[in-house]
């Protein structure tokens, strides 16, 4: 986790569990991240492309930065789950990955705007309800975004 500040507002890099190369031979030599953004409005953190993997990464988040009062957290392309576990969350781990980080709400993001995976287009909205009934969070909380819906949080 490493930032800077400017004008009273702090940016920092956060860790993603995720994948990346440009060329066959250069496979994860560059590292995939959130940017979590700290102002006198409060926090917002995006969480990036990223796998939950065993959840230590958003412990650490936890651990070193304010609770978010907004995330927004990847909800889509997760299934065949042999496959995109290590890099994409599924809904269920996307709840897992709020109450991981103490956050107020959250945008579901990364879903609908293409089909990337196996997922029908509206599985993820459906899995998120389920997911959030499951844990006891009203669903109000994490919203899945519409691409395209603009959201106002003051």
């Amino acid at each position: 986790v490493s930032g800077s500040r400017s004008h009273q507002s702090a940016t920092t890099l956060t860790p993603a569990n995720h994948w990346g190369n440009r060329w066959p031979t250069d496979v994860r030599m560059a590292l995939c991240s959130g940017h979590h953004l700290s102002t006198p409005a409060g926090d917002i953190w995006f969480v990036g492309d990223t796998g939950y993997e065993d959840g230590r990464i958003f412990a650490q988040i936890a651990a070193r930065l304010p609770a978010p009062d907004v995330a927004l957290i990847p909800i889509g392309a997760y299934e065949p789950r042999w496959f995109m576990a290590p890099q994409h969350v599924n809904p269920a781990e996307a709840v897992r990955i709020l109450r991981d980080v103490g956050g107020s709400r959250a945008l579901g993001i990364h879903w609908g705007t293409f089909q990337l995976t196996d997922e029908a287009r509206e599985a993820p909205v459906e899995a998120l309800a389920a997911a959030l009934d499951e844990a006891g969070i009203p669903r109000d909380r994490f919203v899945a975004a519409q691409p395209g819906a603009v959201f106002d949080f003051a």
